[in-house]
């Protein structure tokens, strides 16, 4: 391996595509053995994936090959072994004959590839690929959770029948691994969960159907299936995560909601569970609210300046009402946990009410929604109004008493912070009138109002620059100045370090300071498209707009802008994003 990380360098030094300051540290880095010398370079974004690749297969004369894209067959694992694929750093892609494919990082380690030839009995023709996409491509073919389900479905007693569960945990779940003498319905939650947490999912669906079940992972905002366990086992997973979430495991027929903790990778993670009832059986989702990937900091969640501050210039005020508006899993809870961190003092008094708390935070008084005992956001509410708070922060407002509690709060002296499901900033206006909120009352408690998207960043070792077609630039909502610019546009295309050419999500805000101007509109009653119209001429940055700024920027694709936000003029959508597929 060392005289191959030499022959890069010197590849590297005479086509001259990177400093040699930068090949000395990569070189460096290789030989303590922390990482390749070609993960350094990626790492430090010296290169894009393809580029390195391309150029390290045509000066070595061995073929490139993309492994994100190659489907291996099944049958391959038995002509070449875990153990002997790990050991000689290959992956068999395909077998024709007695002519056995192999992709290889390293195509003149004549020992280990004599070492593969003798153990398959095979002629070898290498493909070039890249050592950290590789080890990954191997790990996921043979070492993925399948096989470990598999295991654990070996030991599964087709028998096995509820009762047979065992009692509920006292205290914190270890989910840390799946072996020991525990039952394999456990052991094979705990993969579920322990899958997810490591693939940083936000989301764990369990869903029956008439003659399977699935499990799928939401990760960055798009549902990726994880594994389908056999069918006979779907009553004994949902009765284990009831267990867990102190749920009754006797009621099929209602929807129930619950909580667990466990402890994955040295620290504790909560989750959100929800039954419901479907024909097939009962579908369970689960949320989870690790608080490791809380950013909480207004600077890191990646709004636009003019957004970032508009939003600071109101949650810097004594008293009023801020309202941070969008579908589920939009990001609200951590942008109002992130404002609040930011204004959170020791000589003020801080209270959230929440259903459920999703992370709890030093020196806030945290209180938990319970509408069985009647504690309810509005009960909850009005006690928390005598206890004398100086900022409010209410986890969602549902219903017109809530709201009108929050109003009079942010009237006499109070700062409201809260989420609304609503689609835009100029709606959330609308839909507090539609309530039955008196327009004087909005107009003179609210402060700002904000909508909130996520959006998925793409990945910067694989993202591909490409010429689009000026005609639909001008049709996504370009100006005619951006599209004469030509900066390069980039699309998603996939590669060892990331899913689908994407890798994490960070936030849109559209913010609407409530200025004088639209405070006489909203009490003279005009319409959501009137005071958004007005609100763009003072200076508004859409969601639209701010996610085609990042597009400019190589943060995003145009594909992934089309699907998150909606068109401006809020015509002809359906034509620009059938232009987009082309």
């Amino acid at each position: 391996m060392v005289s191959f990380n030499r022959r890069i360098v010197r590849i590297l030094e005479e086509t001259g595509a990177v400093e040699m300051s930068v090949l000395a540290e990569a070189a460096q880095v290789a030989a303590a053995g922390e990482r390749s010398l070609t993960d350094h370079l990626l790492e430090a974004g010296r290169f894009r994936e393809p580029d390195l690749l391309g150029l390290l297969s045509d000066r070595l004369g061995v073929p490139p090959v993309d492994l994100t894209r190659v489907r291996i067959p099944d049958e391959l694992r038995e002509v070449v072994s875990p153990d002997l694929a790990k050991a000689a750093c290959c992956l068999p892609l395909s077998k024709v004959g007695n002519l056995l494919t192999v992709a290889v990082s390293n195509p003149y380690d004549v020992v280990k590839h004599d070492d593969l030839r003798l153990a398959t009995g095979c002629e070898l023709r290498l493909a070039l690929a890249l050592e950290p996409t590789l080890r990954k491509r191997i790990e996921q073919y043979y070492f993925a959770r399948e096989q470990n389900l598999a295991q654990i479905l070996d030991d599964v007693d087709p028998e096995l029948e509820l009762g047979r569960l065992g009692e509920p945990e006292e205290g914190i779940v270890d989910v840390g691994g799946v072996g020991g003498d525990d039952a394999p319905v456990i052991k094979l939650v705990n993969l579920i969960i322990f899958n997810a947490i490591k693939g940083k999912a936000s989301d764990i669906h369990i869903e029956p159907f008439e003659k399977r079940i699935q499990v799928r992972y939401r990760v960055d905002g798009e549902l990726e299936l994880a594994m389908e366990p056999p069918k006979r086992m779907q009553n004994s997973v949902v009765s284990r995560l009831k267990i867990m979430a102190g749920l009754d495991i006797a009621e099929r027929r209602k929807p129930q909601d619950g909580k667990f903790q466990v402890r994955a990778e040295g620290r504790a993670i909560d989750f959100r569970v929800s039954t419901l009832p479907c024909v097939h059986g009962e579908k369970v989702v689960l949320r989870i609210l690790d608080a490791s990937n809380l950013a909480l900091s207004l600077d890191k969640l990646g709004f636009e300046e003019k957004a970032l501050n508009d939003f600071r210039e109101a949650i810097a005020s004594p008293y009023g009402m801020i309202l941070v508006t969008g579908p589920t899993g939009s990001g609200k809870t951590t942008t109002l946990y992130s404002a609040v961190k930011e204004i959170m003092t020791p000589d003020a008094n801080f209270v959230t009410v929440e259903d459920p708390v999703e992370y709890q935070m030093e020196g806030l008084n945290q209180v938990q929604v319970n509408v069985k005992s009647g504690l309810t956001f509005a009960a909850a509410l009005r006690s928390i109004l005598r206890q004398d708070p100086d900022t409010v922060m209410i986890g969602e407002i549902r219903d017109t008493e809530t709201i009108e509690i929050a109003i009079k709060a942010a009237l006499t002296g109070h700062l409201v912070l809260s989420t609304l499901h609503t689609n835009d900033a100029a709606g959330t206006i609308s839909r507090m009138v539609d309530m039955g909120v008196d327009p004087f009352m909005v107009a003179s408690s609210t402060l700002l109002v904000s909508a909130q998207r996520l959006i998925r960043r793409l990945c910067p070792h694989c993202r591909d620059a490409y010429d689009a077609k000026p005609e639909r630039l001008l049709h996504v909502g370009y100006t005619q100045a951006e599209v004469d610019q030509r900066r390069p546009i980039y699309r998603a295309k996939g590669c060892g370090r990331c899913t689908n050419g994407y890798s994490g999500r960070f936030a849109l805000l559209e913010t609407l300071p409530v200025s004088e101007a639209i405070k006489r509109m909203i009490v003279d009653g005009h319409s959501a498209i009137e005071i958004r119209n007005r609100a763009l001429e003072e200076g508004m940055i859409s969601l639209r707009r701010c996610a085609l700024l990042n597009a400019l920027r190589g943060n995003t694709s145009i594909e992934e802008v089309l699907r998150v936000t909606l068109s401006d003029d809020r015509s002809g959508l359906a034509r620009r994003m059938s232009e987009a597929a082309e």
